[in-house]
């Protein structure tokens, strides 16, 4: 947020006053508020960030919007298709803007490949290739070992960020499914941990994505991803550190998308800045967002 302190100076909230204060002091924050509703209701707040577990996020939203403010709302955003219906039409009667904080459709990573794929440097896309494997287990005590706080279970609490960069780089997935492993559910952290996901994009390529938090990896998360075309291929390393190019008119060639945004939270609130001022939608609006959530609909469907 230092990046951005000409835009947005930040407060921050708490059931426990003393945590917000603590935040405040770490951060240089402007004020402290001991419960969510103060803030929310405060005169000083024109936004609020609402990163608390998915089962309050309508509530949270609704209340935010009702109070006048304009919403960031972390991702997975809401539950089910119903709360993002309430949410869009109280979004359009308060006329604030909401964005949803998938901070991944705006690191660097996903814009370079974007880039790559609208200059047609692979021809014809074939394969869409996705991972994100790593040995990652939460501890007993996290609400995200609870589906009624988190929404669901592993995939569907953090796997859709990875589903967003699947179906974000260009052509737009049609149809998909979904397969799982059979579950372990010993271990503190008692959540189903690994999906397969196989779809169809609008170009006729076809795509998988690979996604488990029990499967150890190079550094606990390095991981490959490819997207395969009839006259090349690009690899990339899934967190956005280097991107392999090998394509027509390409000699192969290593790019680095960039580190000081490598994960995109500031484009992100550059965004939302900017659809603050100016009326409009930012890219990672509601309505994006429930496209997102009708392929996670289709995924728990075809279990």
């Amino acid at each position: 947020m230092r990046s951005l302190s000409a835009d947005i100076q930040c407060a921050y909230a708490s059931r426990d006053l003393s945590k917000a204060e603590e935040f405040k002091r770490r951060y240089q924050g402007a004020a402290a508020y001991g419960s969510y509703e103060a803030a929310i209701k405060s005169d000083q707040v024109d936004a609020v960030v609402i990163a608390v577990p998915p089962k309050y996020h309508l509530d949270l939203t609704l209340q935010a919007l009702a109070a006048g403010k304009h919403v960031v709302l972390e991702k997975p955003a809401l539950l089910t298709m119903a709360d993002y219906e309430t949410a869009l039409a109280a979004r359009n009667a308060a006329g604030k803007v909401i964005i949803v904080g998938e901070n991944d459709h705006y690191k660097p990573l996903a814009v370079r490949l974007r880039k790559l794929l609208a200059d047609d440097v692979i021809g014809d896309m074939l394969f869409g290739h996705f991972t994100t494997l790593a040995k990652m287990p939460k501890k007993a005590d996290d609400w995200r070992n609870d589906e009624s706080m988190a929404g669901g279970d592993a995939f569907f609490e953090e796997g859709i960020h990875w589903l967003h960069i699947a179906g974000s780089l260009g052509p737009k997935i049609v149809t998909i499914h979904g397969y799982r492993p059979p579950p372990r559910l010993d271990g503190p952290d008692k959540r189903i941990k690994s999906m397969l996901v196989a779809f169809k994009y609008d170009n006729g390529a076809a795509g998988a994505l690979y996604y488990s938090r029990e499967v150890p990896s190079l550094l606990r998360g390095l991981r490959w991803s490819k997207l395969f075309g009839r006259d090349g291929i690009i690899t990339f390393e899934s967190n956005g550190v280097f991107v392999l190019v090998r394509g027509k008119h390409w000699i192969p060639k290593v790019l680095f998308p960039g580190f000081k945004d490598i994960r995109g939270y500031q484009a992100m609130y550059r965004d939302f800045a900017h659809a603050i001022r100016t009326g409009g939608q930012p890219e990672m609006s509601l309505e994006r967002a429930i496209e997102d959530q009708a392929l996670m609909d289709q995924v728990y469907a075809s279990l």
